[in-house]
């Protein structure tokens, strides 16, 4: 069964489709005339074999009824992402390295009489800390003298974005996730000082792209695309444009804060005993259990996740809150060229949510894929104490994964707790205890192991649900 991805609805001549084996895209005529230039194109077999764009074939199959509010003329079969993910769960680099890809294949396109419709980072997707573009629908036949369609989505998804988080020190995350068109010039402005005018990129990018904005808004309406579309843009303008921004980006950089997690592996309060105790734990459950897709949850420097692949799992999602110890652990797998690991950004007591059309254009992310393994290492003192969950509905979360779990419980004299629970009223979290927490694990899992590591302060599990 071929279900409508809810997503696709922005491009009239193309539509996904999800299926079990793959991901399916029908195309109207000029959608299809639009594909088969770039499959006959040199183009389409260097990016396939150079692994920059999605693997896609012509597939024999009928076309969905009522995808397309226009006669559909074909379907294209893509090979399947392993785990979807959104800009607003990417990193610094991550979102950099996606705006580098989208510049490459505009500019590349171009030479080959092609264009892409639109710039927007939601046609990337990665396998592992590899981005790969998606979108084969947003390749179309170069139409000359027509300006770049996609500038003002590349500046509000990707530019605006990285130059607030490299001048300014601005996490990008929570304005794309609360926005899905991105940082508009206007907005973005105004969070640049005078000072900035004089970075690279800010003034011509963003103050006199929100001037020209502010400017063609008091205008009559079709006005200025009347004028745009007069004025008879060369190609060669548009590549320069391109280019121009592609140097731009590149040069962009973000200096990594010395932040409580990007210093963790050196000052954690793990003995060496406790680490090897924790490691073989782990190797165990990895090995026992043959999961293909293991979550770490609060995943630090990754540690655990290239375990996991050590010990033969084939698809890891490294999933931590802080930014730059995230940006960090891309940057080693990035430079590793590893397609196993997928790390993202995520507050796990604040996850993504359904967003867009409907709430369903953009996912939660446990709807997005399901984990055989689930590893929740120094996870539940965060959730309970720091976020002030209650112990029992940090279980009830960790079942509704209905996966396998290895979690790890610190006891209230572990010194992290004991952190955490300085700043809180005396008598807090009467619950946070280890009878309380295994009278939890009882009601809703089966426990296989139980372990304490040699300090005494921190128990590990492996846990099947009921």
């Amino acid at each position: 069964m071929r279900a409508v991805e809810p997503g696709s609805y922005r491009d009239p001549d193309s539509r996904v489709l999800i299926a079990d084996d793959a991901v399916y895209r029908v195309l109207s005529e000029e959608g299809l005339a639009d594909w088969r230039a770039l499959r006959e194109s040199s183009l389409f077999g260097e990016l396939t074999d150079e692994g920059l764009i999605v693997e896609t074939t012509e597939d024999g199959g009928d076309p969905q009824p009522g995808a397309l509010d226009k006669p559909q003329a074909g379907v294209l079969r893509h090979a399947r992402i392993p785990l979807v993910s959104y800009p607003y769960e990417w990193t610094f680099g991550m979102l950099r390295d996606a705006a580098l890809l989208q510049l490459d294949l505009t500019a590349r396109a171009i030479d080959a009489g092609l264009m892409l419709k639109d710039a927007s980072p939601y046609n990337v997707q990665w396998v592992g800390a590899q981005p790969v573009f998606v979108d084969i629908g947003s390749f179309e036949r170069l139409r000359e003298g027509e300006p770049w369609a996609g500038y003002r989505q590349f500046c509000g998804l990707f530019l605006n974005p990285l130059l607030l988080q490299a001048y300014r020190g601005i996490d990008f995350q929570p304005w794309l996730r609360g926005s899905l068109e991105g940082i508009a010039p206007g907005e973005a402005d105004k969070l640049f000082s005078l000072r900035d005018h004089f970075r690279r990129g800010v003034f011509t990018n963003v103050h006199l792209h929100a001037r020209l904005e502010q400017r063609n808004a008091a205008r009559a309406g079709g006005e200025a695309k009347r004028e745009l579309r007069e004025a008879n843009f060369k190609t060669e303008l548009v590549q320069a444009n391109v280019a121009r921004l592609r140097k731009l980006v590149a040069r962009l950089d973000w200096k990594l804060p010395q932040s409580a997690w990007t210093g963790y592996r050196d000052e954690n309060t793990y003995s060496e005993a406790d680490d090897g105790v924790k490691r073989a734990f782990v190797e165990a459950a990895v090995a026992s259990g043959r999961p293909a897709r293991v979550w770490d949850l609060g995943a630090n420097d990754g540690a655990y996740s290239r375990l996991a692949v050590a010990a033969g799992a084939t698809q890891v999602l490294a999933l931590d809150s802080d930014h730059a110890t995230v940006e960090a652990l891309y940057r080693a797998l990035r430079d590793e060229q590893d397609t196993t690991i997928l790390p993202l950004v995520a507050d796990l007591a604040n996850p993504s949510p359904g967003l867009g059309w409907r709430g369903l254009e953009r996912r939660p992310l446990v709807d997005r894929g399901a984990p055989d393994l689930v590893l929740a290492l120094a996870l539940v003192h965060h959730l309970s104490i720091g976020a002030n969950v209650p112990l029992r509905e940090v279980v009830a979360w960790l079942r509704s994964l209905d996966a396998a779990i290895v979690v790890e419980f610190p006891t209230p004299e572990d010194p992290m707790v004991e952190r955490l629970r300085s700043g809180k009223r005396e008598g807090t979290h009467p619950d946070y205890h280890v009878e309380h927490f295994e009278r939890c694990l009882g009601e809703l899992f089966e426990v296989s192991r139980r372990e304490e590591l040699p300090s005494g302060v921190r128990v590990l599990y492996a846990l099947d649900p009921r």
